[in-house]
């Protein structure tokens, strides 16, 4: 069997080359497999105050290396403050899950008797899938891949995880924590690799969670239907944002600022499109434009500034491509322009886009970058066919007079999550409400909420009869 090249991995900031990875054959992927099904049952068969115990002592040693695991964060994806916080987030996270688990799990757990026959009763079993595989993405490398695999852990599941080859520094120092946790490590792992990788990791689970693209989704999805094993997927968005007539123009925009260039735009729920009652359009438009030119790029020094580099160097070539698109057919620049190549890395100001239309690709493909298109409509059916014209659906938002105005705009829009008076809160909310991903921005149920540590069981039904059976000859003939 052929041995996996080696992957080169690029700086974000300098654009060098400054690290490698090499994959697991797929033997050794098998292997590795084979070793955590081998480890999961012991794992399952824990107390649920065992598992618990066990997470709570990686929480803490997660904190105790994050320093080191934020520098690598931050060699990932150029960012800085950000990446020394994520650590936190982490342990934070895992504590949040082990708090509201024992609840999620007795909720889950049926029991009672038939509405049919009062003589059978039946109880709930729990089952973990033995071997998760977790596939995540770039934008958020350390967070998304464990987003999924903490409650599968606290559920019983053993974890295998394959972050992007794009972002794989991180996971020197995480495996380090976790070889402090070695009940833990025994059942969590990770794989480096490109999408090969992936592929070969499908063949040796038993279900699959996957961040990323619609495009890779559908790959990951076809090939887990072959093997009839559960696929859920959280892939992108083209979220946008309904700003009425009464809202407060000042805070819509700058919350619409916050969703769009936050983390240079490279996030899934980030708004990338905006409808704003003409009225309005100018004086919010004016305001956003304002604020936008306020945000610095954070170059030379990364410890200052607000806009980090494009963490994948092409993906500023898509948001270029997006803009020429825009402009070509008769929108308007009136903040930023397109990337720079800065030091080795690619920047970009936080964009503002007028005269938009629904045959620019700036409003209908996922762009993953810190521009705003901004586009006028009269009524408010409309702003909501707008709004709902896209193959996404993954979360929305409504800023408007008061929340009875947001809301009832907001029930009307087909995405998971919609923000109301805000833009971008479904981040919010993972441990508490569920929501789905609408049309191809996902599949698979939520993973937010009770769902997101339920999803990783099968449910069994034991039934017993507490009276005679009841004989065939009882029931009549055929």
């Amino acid at each position: 069997m052929d041995t996996p090249a080696t992957i080169e991995v690029r700086n974000p900031r300098s654009g060098e080359i400054d690290y490698r990875i090499t994959p697991p054959t797929e033997a050794e992927l098998r292997d590795i497999a084979a070793s955590l099904r081998e480890a999961q049952r012991g794992w399952s068969a824990r107390p649920l105050e065992e598992r618990l115990e066990i997470m709570q002592r990686w929480a803490n040693v997660i904190i105790e290396h994050a320093t080191a695991i934020g520098a690598a964060e931050a060699a990932d994806t150029g960012r800085h403050e950000l990446s020394y916080q994520i650590p936190h987030q982490v342990a934070a996270s895992i504590q949040g899950w082990c708090k509201i688990a024992p609840a999620i799990l007795r909720a889950g757990s049926l029991e009672g008797r038939s509405s049919t026959a009062p003589n059978v009763g039946f109880t709930t079993q729990l089952s973990p899938y033995p071997l998760l595989g977790v596939i995540s993405p770039w934008n958020h490398p350390f967070n998304a891949s464990v987003l999924d695999a903490i409650p599968a852990l606290i559920a019983g599941c053993a974890v295998l995880v394959k972050p992007s080859e794009i972002a794989p520094r991180f996971v020197e120092p995480v495996v380090e924590s976790l070889r402090q946790v070695p009940e833990l490590a025994a059942v969590f792992q990770y794989v480096t690799g490109d999408g090969r990788t992936g592929q070969q990791l499908i063949q040796c689970v038993d279900s699959v969670c996957f961040t990323g693209s619609v495009t890779n989704g559908r790959k990951v999805a076809e090939a887990c239907a072959a093997r009839f094993i559960p696929a859920f997927l959280e892939m992108g968005g083209k979220d946008a944002a309904i700003v009425t007539a009464s809202a407060d123009l000042d805070r819509a925009a700058t919350s619409v600022l916050r969703s769009s260039a936050w983390c240079t735009g490279q996030i899934c729920f980030s708004t990338e499109r905006v409808y704003v009652e003409a009225s309005v359009h100018d004086e919010f438009v004016a305001a956003l434009v304002r604020k936008a030119n306020e945000l610095e790029l954070s170059y030379p020094d990364p410890h200052a500034g607000h806009l980090g580099p494009f963490i994948l160097g092409r993906q500023a070539a898509t948001v270029d491509a997006h803009i020429d698109d825009a402009l070509a057919k008769g929108a308007r620049l009136v903040a930023g322009g397109k990337s720079q190549n800065l030091g080795g890395g690619h920047f970009m100001k936080a964009g503002v886009l007028v005269d938009v239309t629904h045959d620019m690709r700036i409003m209908t493909e996922e762009t993953f970058g810190p521009v705003t298109p901004v586009m006028r409509y009269t009524t408010e059916e409309e702003a909501l066919a707008l709004a709902n014209d896209s193959e996404y659906g993954l979360s929305a938002a409504v800023i408007a007079g008061d929340v009875a105005e947001a809301r009832r705009l907001g029930e009307q829009l087909n995405a998971g999550a919609i923000a109301l008076q805000d833009a971008g809160l479904s981040i919010m909310i993972v441990r508490d409400a569920e929501k789905n991903s609408f049309n191809q921005s996902g599949l698979g149920g939520s993973r937010m909420g009770p769902n997101g540590l339920l999803r990783y069981f099968r449910k069994k039904a034991l039934i017993v009869n507490e009276t005679e059976p009841m004989s065939i000859l009882a029931m009549g003939y055929q």
